[in-house]
């Protein structure tokens, strides 16, 4: 089928143009945080064991979307990039190589967690034998099936490449309804559907992505896009399959640098209360709504910026940047502003407990002085992304959540309490801020050229 209609992303408003392709993306995210809730509150009907087995299930499963961060990320800015040179032929190219790799990894992970299920769930110490059970379904049917989230993912990154985040948005909408509708039928067995218990959720959730991914296909069937899958594009090419890898492999470590920064906080907290433990997942817990907004605005204006820079187009690429920067900063205000008027509130949304309200409150008062600066390198990060700087933005990473924090919060815990920790997230973000903007101002021309 010839495909021929392209999308210009180099006219037009830049604000419109960014918010047609970011607010599909923010309500994606939504949809998703509420199908997390919905999902859980069917599963607690099962009982603690089974809420708790699912969540060491889930745990593998959140880590494999760092995995697929790789085909996924390298495969959105290429072709972005490639669509805005006009070059069509190479932008098929990457997008070829990107499903290839995501089928690849898809495969692997999946045998890797079925061989070898019992070491990956041994490492939790499950003692209770219908926990261990539940979180052994309950992974082997998710990861088996966890192509077709990976496939969802790659898609996602390819469509928004191209301008297109209308068609994630649909195709995650009737996913997620489905694994919705799917939960109560085949958790407890309704009318023809048999009761399957963790089975049933599990599969709910394979089946959800599946579904996704139909939607993807048909769409790709009846909207002519630029950029379409052949057999001759699937050959292994070892220059873009690099180029992909030159983008990916940051963004794998760029998702994974926050687990290590939890742990290691994790480490030096309960050395001195539990309840520390709980405000930093708590913290953790809020900050995904928090950034929610942020997190959009970036995966929105990653696609542009690599679009426009293929195009040549960089004063579009600068004033996308700073209009991004300027929107992250007002939704990180509204952050800061939440967060000291009613951070008591948002505490007593996840516990009861007076000491833990006690000690959260204060800690999200001290947390958010950071996160007006937090705008600059997190939106820094994903220009540089979209510029196929995956190196750049890494260092912007390791400045977030090694370099600078972990010294800053192990000092801070020795010497004046645990009380004092969450000073290090503050001062982080200043001092990366600071070598950002620095950045910028000296080697932005040089990283455009």
């Amino acid at each position: 089928m010839s495909k021929t209609k392209t999308i210009d992303l180099t006219s037009g408003p830049i604000l419109k143009t960014l918010a047609e392709l970011a607010l599909p993306i923010m309500a994606s995210s939504l949809l998703g945080t509420a199908y997390n809730i919905t999902d859980m509150a069917w599963i607690g009907m099962l009982g603690s064991k089974a809420v708790a087995g699912v969540g060491v299930g889930g745990m593998y499963v959140w880590l494999s979307q760092g995995l697929v961060a790789l085909p996924r990320m390298g495969g959105q800015v290429n072709v972005a990039q490639a669509c805005g040179r006009g070059d069509y032929e190479q932008a098929r190219g990457y997008a070829a190589s990107a499903l290839r790799l995501t089928f690849l990894l898809g495969i692997l992970f999946a045998a890797v967690c079925i061989v070898f299920i019992h070491p990956l769930l041994g490492f939790f110490n499950l003692g209770d034998a219908e926990t261990y059970t539940a979180a052994k379904l309950y992974t082997l049917i998710t990861c088996g099936l966890i192509l077709f989230s990976f496939l969802n993912l790659t898609l996602t990154g390819l469509s928004t490449a191209q301008g297109d985040s209308r068609t994630p948005l649909l195709a995650n909408f009737i996913g997620l309804a489905g694994n919705m509708i799917l939960d109560p039928l085949l958790i407890f067995g309704v009318g023809i559907f048999p009761e399957m218990g963790i089975r049933g959720a599990a599969l709910a959730t394979g089946l959800g992505q599946v579904f996704t991914v139909i939607v993807y296909l048909i769409a790709y069937k009846k909207c002519s896009i630029p950029v379409e899958i052949s057999r001759k594009y699937l050959e292994l090419n070892r220059n873009l399959d690099g180029k992909l890898y030159m983008v990916g492999i940051p963004a794998i470590l760029n998702i994974a640098l926050p687990s290590v920064l939890i742990s290691f906080l994790n480490q030096i907290l309960s050395a001195f209360s539990g309840s520390y433990v709980v405000v930093l997942g708590i913290y953790y817990k809020l900050q995904t709504f928090l950034y929610l907004p942020a997190s959009g605005i970036v995966q929105g204006m990653r696609p542009l910026i690599g679009y426009n820079y293929g195009a040549g187009e960089i004063q579009r690429v600068k004033k996308l940047f700073g209009i991004s920067v300027l929107l992250n900063g007002m939704i990180m205000l509204a952050g800061t502003i939440i967060c000291f008027t009613v951070s008591e509130t948002l505490m007593g949304m996840f516990t009861e407990n007076p000491e833990t309200v006690r000690l959260g409150t204060a800690a999200l008062q001290i947390i958010s002085i950071g996160f007006i600066p937090s705008a600059i390198s997190v939106t820094a990060s994903g220009a540089l992304e979209g510029l196929s700087k995956g190196a750049q933005s890494l260092v912007i990473s390791l400045l977030r959540y090694i370099i600078v924090i972990i010294p800053a919060a192990y000092l801070l815990c020795h010497f004046a309490g645990a009380d004092a920790v969450w000073n290090a997230f503050w001062i982080c973000e200043f001092i990366t801020a600071v070598v950002v903007g620095i950045g910028i101002k000296y080697y932005w021309n040089r990283l455009l050229q």
